[in-house]
Order: structure tokens, then C-alpha cells, then sequence
């Protein structure tokens, strides 16, 4: 991991605060049931303060306005999409009749990196940089959806909005583990579980913390899907339809480009909350690696995302950053200090806000 010094003061876990007039100064803040909340979750590091991205955006335009110039669409993401979606069909259709050695080979090794891209080609769609009118980047996540066998463009989107604006917001952002997994997933052996349930859990938890009701979004998908699972099924059997499925539970679990799952926001290094990689598979994943980067301009495609750095290296080059997922995964297992519970939780939100935001259905319907 590279280091760098620009880094603020970590916040503290609630469970290392003894001074009992932190915790009054935190109940006049936040409403008791708010604090409460609070003191039920002591594993978390807990913040008060609104999340970095915003800040350091604005203090990267002021000495570089000329970054605004990387704004906008990446017009290859639907090429990238199409052919990998032909690629994973294409696959099908050459695997008939291999051995089951070839077959589980390819699920997890071409199945898993072409289903993961397609989730990241679905983050980028999330943020409409794949087409200019909105509608069309909906579309597009979903059809690069299909080969994942699980529908999720439509929801991802809604929760992922919610993730960038109240990043760490208790109740809110779902990228944030659940008490339990925090609690349970504590020994190296718990650690390698949870790393291979990432899928279950990332399926599971919007529906636990911040359940929403579907819109007519979230049917489309589902009916994309009916009729793409079905032609699966009538021309390569369930076979063909496991190879898909099970390479997305391989691709998002214990697997090299599934390590950006940690190393985004899992704190590994004092006072840093988000993580930047600097490695080879960036080319593989619209550069979902350049993570800083992308939560400080959400705007600017992950084509462009390497030139932020470029223009502005003395916002990027002294926070800590990484050159290998693998490692990250690794030390997330064999590190004792790491566990669920190392993110960076936040309430900023009052319970009024709260509830207003989900009476509405959230940021993005």
C-alpha cells in the first residue's frame, strides 16, 4: 500500500471513548434514539462530520478548473458492453460438451471477471456516463445485466446514488455491514466465509437496513431477465444458465477483482476512510480503482478518471493507496485488527430526514 501523510485524525470507535461528556456532547448533537443507535454499534468508527469527497472537489476546482473539461459520457462503454455480453453467450456455445474441469475453470475464471465487469459497467451507467439521455443509460445497465443471471441494474442504481451522497449514513448507505457481520465474521476462517458470501450480502443487506418498494424500473429488469433466462435455458439448459449464476457468485466472492469490494472503504490505514488502486486490473473495470477519484467527481467517466490524478497529483499521491487487490483480500483475512466492523459510520441526518428520504423511495426512483 503506498502512504502519505495528508490523512485527518481517525474517528474513534464509540467503545474507545471512556470520557462519559464525549457521549453527552454526542446525545445534545443527535436525537436519543439517534445515539442509541450509536451506542448499540460501538465495532464502527463513528463520524460527525459530513464525508471528504465534497471538500476536497471543491478545493480541486479552485487550483484546477481546468478538470471540468473531463465531464461527461464514455461513448466505447456500450461497445465494452456489447461484445461482453456476445462474449459470455459466445462462451456458452463453445463449452458444450467440455468436461467439467474446463467448464468450472471458465466459470470462474471468464464467467467471474466478465460477469464482475459487468457489474462495474453498471456502476459507471449508475452515474448516466454511457449515454446522454438518461433512459438509455438505464437500458443499457440492464442489458449488461442479463448475463449476470441475478436482475440488480435497476436497484443497484437507486441504492448506489444514496451510497455517494451520505456515504457511511447509518440506516441509509447499504455498503456499510450489517451489525452481524460484524459481530460473527471475526476469525481468519469467519473472514474467508465473508468474503466468499459477498454476493448473499450485498443481496441481503439493502433488504434488511434500507428496504425499498420496487418501481416500475426494477419490473423492466425482471422482465428482461424472464426472457433472456429463458432463451439460456431453451438452448443450453440449466447448465448453461449455472455457468452464468455461478460465475457471478465466483466473480464477486473470493476472486483478484472482487478485492475492490475492501479496498474502497475498509479503514486499513489511520485516518483514511476511501482507497484508491493503482494496478493492472483497473483496465478491466473502468477504473472503478481510481476510487477517490471517482467519489470526488462522480461525473467524470472511468476513462477519464486516471487524468484527475494527472491534473491534480498533490490532492491524490500522499493518501494511501493500493497495487494489489489480492493483497488487500489477504490482509482483510490474516489481519486481526481487520474485520467488518472497520468502515466508517456517520450521522448527519436527522430521523425527520430519514424518514422523508425513504417516504419518497430514496434519491432516485
Amino acid at each position: 500500500m503506498g502512504k502519505g501523510g495528508n490523512t485527518k485524525a481517525l474517528p474513534p470507535r464509540l467503545s474507545e471513548i471512556s470520557d462519559s461528556s464525549s457521549h453527552e456532547d454526542a446525545a445534545s448533537t443527535l436525537s436519543k434514539e439517534r445515539a442509541k443507535k450509536m451506542e448499540q454499534s460501538p465495532g464502527f468508527y463513528w463520524d460527525h462530520d459530513e464525508e471528504p469527497h465534497v471538500l476536497r472537489r471543491q478545493q480541486i476546482i479552485a487550483a484546477h478548473p481546468e478538470i471540468k473539461k473531463l465531464f461527461g459520457i464514455d461513448t466505447s462503454t456500450k461497445y465494452k458492453v456489447l461484445i461482453s455480453v456476445l462474449f459470455q453467450v459466445l462462451s456458452l456455445e463453445l463449452l458444450q460438451g467440455a468436461p467439467w474441469y474446463t467448464w468450472a475453470f471458465c466459470c470462474y475464471t471468464l464467467s467471474g471477471s466478465i460477469n464482475h465487469m459487468m457489474t462495474l459497467a453498471m456502476h459507471e451507467l449508475s452515474h448516466n456516463l454511457g449515454a446522454k439521455k438518461v433512459i438509455w443509460n438505464r437500458f443499457l445497465a440492464i442489458f449488461a445485466n442479463l448475463p449476470m443471471g441475478i436482475p440488480a441494474a435497476a436497484s443497484f442504481k437507486r441504492y448506489h446514488m444514496e451510497h455517494h451522497r451520505y456515504q457511511g449514513e447509518d440506516v441509509i448507505d447499504v455498503d456499510i455491514p450489517t451489525d452481524f457481520e460484524g459481530w460473527f465474521f471475526t476469525s481468519k476462517p469467519k473472514k474467508f466465509l465473508w468474503c466468499l458470501m459477498q454476493p448473499l450480502f450485498y443481496s441481503l443487506r439493502p433488504v434488511i437496513v434500507n428496504p425499498k418498494e420496487p418501481t416500475k424500473w426494477e419490473f423492466v429488469n425482471y422482465g428482461f431477465f424472464l426472457a433472456f433466462d429463458a432463451a439460456i435455458l431453451y438452448f443450453y439448459g440449466i447448465g448453461g444458465l449455472l455457468y452464468l449464476v455461478l460465475g457471478t457468485l465466483a466473480g464477486m466472492g473470493v476472486h483478484p477483482v472482487a478485492g475492490h469490494f475492501i479496498a474502497e472503504h475498509y479503514v486499513m490505514h489511520e485516518g483514511q476512510e476511501t482507497y484508491s488502486y493503482y494496478g493492472p486490473l483497473n483496465w478491466l473495470t473502468f477504473n472503478v480503482g481510481y476510487h477517490n477519484e471517482h467519489h470526488d467527481f462522480p461525473f467524470v467517466s472511468g476513462k477519464h478518471l486516471a487524468d484527475v490524478r494527472k491534473i491534480a497529483p498533490e490532492f491524490y499521491d500522499d493518501i494511501p493507496h493500493y497495487h494489489s487487490w489480492s493483497k488487500v483480500i489477504y490482509d482483510y483475512i490474516f489481519d486481526e485488527k481487520i474485520c467488518p466492523y472497520s468502515r466508517t459510520k456517520r450521522v448527519t441526518l436527522s430521523n425527520e430526514e430519514i424518514d422523508s428520504l425513504k417516504a419518497r423511495g430514496g434519491l432516485v426512483k
